[in-house]
C-alpha cells in the first residue's frame, strides 16, 4: 500500500481511491474522501479524477476493502490486557496442562504480588472439573493467585489469596473446594485486582487497545462497574483513551440509580449509562443464570440478583434523569424479570419515554416469544455475543450440558431478533471470549442452530452501525457523507453476499439490487486482514510493511 509521505493530520483532506469502499451511498464505490475527521464523498473510481489536484494526501488501495471500523459492545478492557499480557488458560486443553502454565507463570513472575489468569474452562478438559485449592496451593508455592472462569461468573483461588480476605469464609458464594460465586467471588476479585499497580494497570488498557485497534475495531464500549473493577480502573481508562491515540471507549457503569443524585454521579464518572454489567443473574457455565426450570445438571434454577420491582425503579430513575439503563440478563428468568421491570416504568412514565432512552440487555441468550416481543415493544437493544454459541453452542456444547439438547437450540435467536425489529449491538465481552470482529460476524452468519443465522450483510451492521446506534448515534458507523471518519482497510479475498436463504442471496448479488459485497465468511476460510484502521481521521494502527 501506497501513500504520500505528508505529515498526518486529523484535519487534512484525504482521497483514498483504487479499492472497494463499503457504503450504501454507492454499492460500487472505489473510492472516498475524507475532510476534518469526516467522510467528504464516496464514489467511482472516474469520479475520484476531480478530487486528486485538491487534496492533502492520496491513498492508493491497491484493491483493498474499507469499511466502518467495526465497534466491540461489550469490553472489559483492563481485564483483556491482563489476559493479554498475564496468564492466559484458555488454551489449556487438560486441569494437568492447566497447572503447568500455573507453576511457569508462577516461576516467571516472582516478583507480582497477587498472580493473575483467566480463561480456564473445565468443560473443555478431560478431567471435566476445575483446579482443587490444593493443587493450585503446590502450582503456586504458596502464593496469592486468582484464576476467574472464562465466564468471569466464579473463581478458583490459592489459600494465599483467602487470607488477604479477612471474612471471606462467612460470605454468600464462598465453598471451602469448589469455585468461589457471589459475594465471594467479588471479594477475592477486588483484593486481586487491588496489588495491580497504575502502571501495570495502564499497560494492560494500552495492550488492550492496540489489540482492538489492529483488528479494525474502532471503538469499543467498556462495561465496567463496582462488582467487575473500580472506579479508579474506569476513570483511569476514559483519560487514557481521551488522551492518547486509539479505539474510542465508551463508558457504562453498572450501578443501580434511584434518584437524580445518582444519575449525575453516574454523570461525573464520565459514563454514557447505569448500564453493562448490572446484574440480573450469571452465567450458565456457572450455573448462576436464572431459570425458570432447573438446570439439566443441577438441581436448582441459578441465581437472581435483581427482581421486576429492581428493574422497574432503575429504568424509571435513569429514563428521569436521561440516562441510558441497562443490565445483564442471561437466563429465561433473567429477561422475563428484565422486561416485566421495563413495562412497569413504561406504564408509570409512557412507553414512548422508555423507548426513546434506547435502554440495552447485555448478553440475552436465553429468550421466549414473550421477551422478543417486550424487546422490540420497549426499543431494548439486545447486546450479544455470537462467539459464545460458536464456543459452546450445539448439541453437544456446554449449552446442551447445562440445559439439555432442547432448550439449548433456543439460545442466541438472532434471527428471531431481527425480524421481530430489536435492535442488535455486537461484542466480544472481552476476555470472555476474544476480540475478533470477522470471526463474530462469521459466528452469527454460521450459527450452531441453523434457524437462527443472519446474512452477514445483517451481522456486519449489528457489529458497525448496531454498536453506535446503542450508544444513541444514528449518523456513524457507515461510510456515507457526514458521518465520522471511522474505518479501516483490509486484505481479502472476492466480495460475495452471504444469506441464510439462498434464494435471498441469488437476489442480492444481482447488480440491480444494489448490494455491495461482504468478505467470504464461509468457516475454515482465511478472515480478512486489518492493513489499517483509522478513528476520527486519524490513523491507530498500521500494519508492518504494507
Amino acid at each position: 500500500m501506497t501513500e504520500s509521505t505528508a505529515p498526518q493530520s486529523e484535519h487534512r483532506t484525504v482521497l483514498l481511491r483504487g479499492g472497494e469502499v463499503h457504503s450504501p451511498a454507492d454499492p460500487f464505490a472505489t473510492a472516498m474522501v475524507v475532510e476534518r475527521g469526516h467522510v467528504a464523498w464516496v464514489g467511482s473510481e472516474g469520479a475520484a479524477d476531480a478530487f486528486a489536484a485538491g487534496v492533502d494526501e492520496v491513498i492508493d488501495l491497491e484493491g483493498a476493502l474499507v469499511t466502518p471500523a467495526f465497534t466491540d459492545a461489550h469490553v472489559h478492557t483492563t481485564a483483556t490486557g491482563l489476559a493479554l499480557t498475564g496468564l492466559d488458560l484458555s488454551r489449556a486443553d487438560s486441569l494437568a496442562d492447566a497447572l503447568r502454565l500455573v507453576r511457569e507463570h508462577s516461576a516467571a513472575h516472582r516478583a507480582d504480588k497477587v498472580l493473575l489468569g483467566h480463561g480456564w474452562d473445565a468443560t473443555r478438559w478431560p478431567e471435566q472439573r476445575p483446579p482443587f485449592r490444593a493443587e493450585l496451593d503446590e502450582a503456586t508455592g504458596g502464593r496469592p493467585l486468582y484464576l476467574p472462569r472464562i465466564d468471569v461468573h466464579s473463581a478458583v483461588v490459592t489459600t494465599a489469596l483467602l487470607d488477604l480476605v479477612p471474612g471471606v469464609t462467612g460470605r454468600t458464594g464462598y465453598h471451602p473446594d469448589a469455585p468461589l460465586t457471589a459475594a465471594a467471588h467479588h471479594a477475592v476479585r477486588a483484593a486481586a485486582h487491588g496489588a495491580i499497580t497504575p502502571q501495570q494497570r495502564a499497560a494492560a488498557q494500552r495492550a488492550a487497545l492496540a489489540r482492538a485497534a489492529s483488528l479494525g475495531i474502532g471503538s469499543v464500549h467498556e462495561c465496567a462497574g463496582p462488582d467487575i473493577s473500580d472506579e479508579d480502573d474506569f476513570v483511569s481508562l476514559l483519560a487514557l483513551a481521551e488522551a492518547e491515540a486509539g479505539p474510542r471507549v465508551v463508558g457504562y457503569w453498572a450501578e443501580r440509580v434511584a434518584n437524580a443524585k445518582d444519575a449525575q454521579r453516574i454523570r461525573e464518572l464520565g459514563a454514557i449509562g447505569a448500564a453493562g454489567d448490572l446484574f440480573a443473574d450469571g452465567s450458565l457455565g456457572s450455573h448462576t443464570a436464572c431459570l425458570h426450570t432447573p438446570y439439566a445438571d443441577a438441581a436448582h434454577t441459578g441465581t437472581a440478583h435483581l427482581d421486576a420491582a429492581d428493574v422497574a425503579a432503575h429504568v424509571a430513575a435513569c429514563t428521569e434523569a436521561g440516562l441510558q439503563a441497562g443490565f445483564h440478563a442471561i437466563g429465561d428468568a433473567a429477561l422475563t424479570a428484565v422486561t416485566e421491570g421495563i413495562r412497569a416504568a413504561a406504564d408509570s412514565l409512557g412507553l414512548a419515554r422508555v423507548r426513546a432512552a434506547r435502554h440495552r440487555v447485555e448478553h440475552a441468550e436465553m429468550f421466549t416469544p414473550e421477551t422478543i416481543a417486550a424487546f422490540a415493544e420497549f426499543g431494548l437493544t439486545a447486546s450479544v455475543q455470537p462467539a459464545f454459541d460458536a464456543a459452546w453452542g450445539g448439541d453437544t456444547g456446554m449449552y446442551a450440558q447445562r440445559l439439555g439438547v432442547d432448550r439449548a437450540r433456543t439460545l442466541n435467536p438472532y434471527a428471531a431478533l431481527l425480524r421481530a425489529g430489536v435492535p442488535l449491538a455486537f461484542g466480544s465481552d472481552s476476555p470472555v471470549t476474544p476480540l475478533d470482529p470477522w470471526g463474530t460476524v462469521r459466528a452469527a452468519a454460521f450459527h450452531r442452530t441453523p434457524a437462527h443465522r443472519v446474512s452477514v450483510r445483517a451481522a456486519f451492521t449489528a457489529h458497525t452501525r448496531g454498536g453506535w446506534r446503542a450508544v444513541g448515534r444514528d449518523d456513524a458507523g457507515v461510510l456515507v457523507p457526514g458521518a465520522p471518519a471511522d474505518y479501516a482497510l483490509w486484505r481479502t479475498g472476492e466480495l460475495v453476499v452471504q444469506a441464510p436463504d439462498d434464494r435471498v442471496a441469488r437476489w442480492s448479488t444481482d447488480p440491480r439490487s444494489g448490494t455491495p459485497g461482504l468478505p467470504d465468511l464461509t468457516p475454515g476460510g482465511e478472515l480478512p486482514v486489518c492493513l489499517r484502521t483509522v478513528v476520527f481521521g486519524r490513523t491507530v494502527f498500521e500494519r508492518p510493511n504494507e
